[in-house]
């Protein structure tokens, strides 16, 4: 068993749904963002979605398009990337998802990169311009290997599509909640619950929920008919608030904390 699986057949058992933040390698710094995912870890984050830096982050708003822009600016590379996950690897064994474009990693080589991933510790991948339809030009490196490539499915993925794709899904799903890029909008949890049961009815692996999530009664609203809860875009804007105070680490443990606490008290005794 996987520790993605691992960790959601844990939560299973708590009746306990996963709190998923996004960040960016490398914003403000590389060694900060290690500091910050440990906060993220000590706050009640299940699994980690570290955004690997990339020039034309097209599916994301502009937040973390600005989030993309200072790591590069600051010399991130996905060397970096994956030297950040092996040290984060030395403490702790909780679930790292790799999210970006297949550019990079094409130019770095599929093959070569799936090996290095997979000594560094990642457990999955989500590449949001990688078609269903060319995926198994990457998978046929990380499959072999444990690492998940991550279905994204939209309020738009026709009937007939999101079976195929749940029918290949590995690890979860990550069911994007509206149209649109990243941190553009408000989630209304109450125009997807029923996509969303509908898709739990049919997966065989758990649904993550992400796009416009704020607050903590927004996840908590999100958690009550999903399996995982998806927050980037306003973590990233807690970082680039607090990126020069010493009380960065501080806010963003906050910040989760009440997060997850939102999907605690949400849930309990569902």
């Amino acid at each position: 068993m996987g520790r993605i699986e691992d960790t959601f057949a844990q939560l299973k058992q708590r009746n306990e749904k996963a709190l998923i933040p996004f960040i960016t390698a490398g914003d403000p710094y590389l060694q900060a963002t290690e500091q910050i995912i440990d906060e993220l870890i000590a706050a009640g984050a299940d699994i980690i979605e570290l955004g690997m830096p990339f020039s034309d982050p097209m599916a994301d708003g502009p937040t973390i398009q600005a989030a993309s822009e200072r790591a590069l600016a600051a010399g991130v590379t996905l060397r970096n990337v994956l030297d950040l996950v092996a040290k984060v690897r030395t403490h702790s064994q909780i679930p790292i998802i790799l999210m970006g474009y297949y550019n990079p990693i094409f130019n770095y080589g599929g093959q070569r990169f799936a090996q290095q991933a997979q000594q560094a510790g990642v457990d999955g991948l989500l590449l949001v311009d990688l078609p269903p339809e060319e995926r198994d030009e990457l998978a046929v490196f990380t499959t072999p290997l444990g690492i998940n490539l991550i279905t994204l499915l939209t309020p738009t993925t026709p009937t007939q599509r999101t079976a195929d794709l749940l029918a290949q899904a590995q690890g979860f799903v990550y069911y994007v909640s509206m149209t649109g890029v990243t941190g553009t909008a408000k989630v209304n949890s109450g125009a997807i619950e029923a996509k969303v049961n509908q898709l739990r009815s049919q997966s065989p692996v758990p649904v993550a929920v992400g796009f416009g999530i704020t607050s903590a009664a927004d996840a908590g609203a999100i958690a009550c008919f999903s399996d995982a809860v998806v927050v980037g875009s306003a973590l990233v804007n807690v970082i680039k608030q607090y990126s020069d105070s010493p009380c960065l680490l501080e806010k963003v443990h906050g910040f989760i904390s009440e997060l997850k606490q939102g999907i605690l008290d949400a849930t309990d005794n569902k």
